[in-house]
C-alpha cells in the first residue's frame, strides 16, 4: 500500500477494515430515560475539568436505546452527564458511559472522546414502569425506574436540551504513555425529530464499584425524571480548547 493510500484511508483503525465507518451517523427512535438528581457540590468539582464550570450540585443519570444507528448498529448506553457552562453558555459534561457494543465505543472514543467503557446497560418497559439498569460484569451498578408515561412534558424544552452544546475530554496517549492529544471538544445533535416526551415518579439507585464509579456521584434527591423518544444526527465535534498547546 503506497503512502499516498495509507494518508486517503486513515480514518479509523485498523486501517483495512475499520471498526466505525466515517460520520456523521443518524440515530432512529433513540429512546431515553434521564433521572436528574442533586448530588455534593465538591464532589461534582473533583471531576469536572477546567475551563468548564459546575452551575449546580445536579447529575443527569442516562440511560439511551437505540435500536437503529448507522454504522453503529442496536445498543444501549448508560452514563452520567453533568450541566456546566463554558464561557457563560449552558452545555452538558459527559463524564462516564457505558455501553455493550464495540463500533461506538472504538467511534466514541476516537472521533469525539466519548469516556465509553464496554458493560451491559438495559432499558425496558416492566408493565407499568421504565427500568433501566446498568451491570459491569456480574455487579450491579445503577438501577432507574420511572412510571411509564404518566404525563406529557415541556416539548420545547426537551427539543431546547437536545440542541444545546455537549463537552467531552478527548485524551489520546503518544506511543510512550505519555499524552499526545488532550482537548476540550464540543459537539452539538442535530436534525431532531422529537417524537414524544413524558414525566412522572421516579427512583435511583447507585451502587460503588472500582471501575464503573458512578456512586462516586452520590444520589442526595432524585429531582424529576424525562422519558423521550427521538430521532437525531450525532454531528462531529471541534475542538474549543486544547491543553497541551503552548
Amino acid at each position: 500500500m503506497k503512502i499516498a493510500d495509507v494518508k486517503a484511508n486513515a480514518f479509523a483503525m485498523p486501517l483495512t477494515s475499520p471498526a466505525f465507518p466515517p460520520g456523521p451517523y443518524r440515530f432512529t427512535n433513540r429512546e431515553f430515560l434521564v433521572i436528574t438528581y442533586r448530588t455534593d457540590m465538591d464532589a461534582l468539582r473533583a471531576v469536572v475539568p477546567e475551563p468548564l464550570e459546575v452551575t449546580e450540585p445536579l447529575v443527569k443519570y442516562e440511560f439511551i436505546r437505540m435500536p437503529d444507528s448507522t454504522g453503529f448498529g442496536d445498543y444501549t448506553e448508560s452514563g452520567q452527564v453533568i450541566p456546566v457552562s463554558f464561557n457563560g453558555v449552558k452545555g452538558g459534561y459527559t463524564h462516564a458511559m457505558y455501553l455493550n457494543d464495540h463500533p461506538p465505543i472504538a467511534g466514541g472514543r476516537e472521533l469525539w472522546g466519548f469516556p465509553k467503557k464496554l458493560a451491559s446497560p438495559l432499558l425496558e418497559t416492566e408493565i407499568d414502569t421504565l427500568v433501566g439498569t446498568l451491570d459491569y460484569g456480574k455487579v450491579r451498578v445503577a438501577k432507574a425506574t420511572m412510571g411509564f408515561k404518566h404525563k406529557p412534558a415541556d416539548l420545547a424544552a426537551v427539543q431546547a436540551a437536545l440542541e444545546g452544546p455537549n463537552f467531552l475530554l478527548k485524551i489520546i496517549p503518544h506511543v510512550d504513555g505519555t499524552p499526545r492529544i488532550c482537548e476540550l471538544v464540543r459537539y452539538h445533535t442535530t436534525n431532531i425529530n422529537l417524537k414524544g416526551a413524558w414525566t412522572g415518579p421516579a427512583s435511583l439507585e447507585l451502587h460503588p464499584h472500582a471501575l464503573a464509579p458512578v456512586a462516586d456521584l452520590p444520589v442526595l434527591k432524585v429531582e424529576s425524571a424525562l422519558h423521550y423518544i427521538t430521532d437525531l444526527t450525532l454531528d462531529l465535534g471541534e475542538v474549543v480548547y486544547d491543553y497541551l498547546a503552548k
